[in-house]
């Protein structure tokens, strides 16, 4: 059966386990990164409490990661989304959502942001791209960005760390275990430059077929030195999945 290699857990691994199999696929759950709180958290607390005191017109978020950091929002503050995943975490948390681009990647919130000036929040993750600041601070926007968490390798993780991540008991031992030759895979799910990053350093064989949830993605990936096979046309476990199944045969 062709092997699926999901470099994520938690939920969404689960998720995306669940439409792997479906689509006739034996899916691989082998976590690579995990989300961590920012290390500053007092800079993270002082921009919420501005939040909080309405000192802000918009909040921009842009994974769905940051959520699980946002406290309430207060209803004069306008919410946009970077994608439809994003937002309904949002909306999971009771928070309202203002505005999703149609095209679901940070560039597109830039291109369609509806606004011409206000001061936003934007919650992001230690190593995101400029691109949101840069691009909404050229519509006019006074933006205000601060670390919300931050991606830790689990390759690099000792045991306590991994115990403070939440990393499932065994999960290290099987990455510590996992031999591409002996554990072969056909195919890996990619989500991030986070992610693509630590897939190249499993050594994986020529020939796997790399399938990234978006045009972004697959940049970093070949910025990292990995081959794109397949680009999601929706940021979605589904549409990651639907590009797979496009790009890779499923056998039994």
């Amino acid at each position: 059966m062709t092997r699926v290699l999901i470099p994520r857990g938690g939920s969404w691994g689960e998720a995306v386990s669940a439409l792997v199999t479906d689509a006739g696929f034996e899916p691989l759950v082998l976590p690579l990164i995990q989300i961590a709180p920012a290390e500053d958290q007092d800079a993270l607390r002082a921009q919420i409490d501005e939040l909080g005191a309405g000192r802000f017109d918009w909040l921009v978020v842009t994974s769905q990661s940051t959520v699980r950091y946002l406290p309430r929002v207060p209803a004069a503050v306008s919410v946009a989304a970077v994608g439809n995943v994003t937002a309904a975490a949002l909306r999971e948390r009771g928070i309202p959502v203002a505005f999703v681009p149609r095209t679901q990647s940070a560039a597109g919130l830039v291109d369609e942001w509806p606004i011409p000036s206000g001061r936003v929040l934007w919650p992001r993750s230690e190593d995101a791209k400029p691109t949101i600041e840069a691009g909404l601070r050229a519509k006019g926007m006074d933006v205000v960005d601060v670390v919300a968490y931050r991606t830790v390798s689990v390759l690099d993780a000792d045991e306590h760390e991994l115990d403070d991540l939440g990393v499932l008991a065994g999960d290290d031992q099987a990455l510590t275990a996992f031999e591409p030759r002996e554990t072969p895979v056909d195919a890996v799910l990619v989500t991030s430059g986070s992610v693509a990053k630590q897939v190249l350093r499993l050594g994986l064989p020529d020939g796997v077929t790399v399938v990234t949830i978006g045009e972004q993605t697959a940049e970093d990936c070949r910025r990292a030195g990995l081959h794109v096979s397949a680009i999601a046309k929706t940021p979605t476990p589904e549409g990651l999945v639907a590009a797979l199944v496009a790009a890779v045969p499923a056998r039994s």
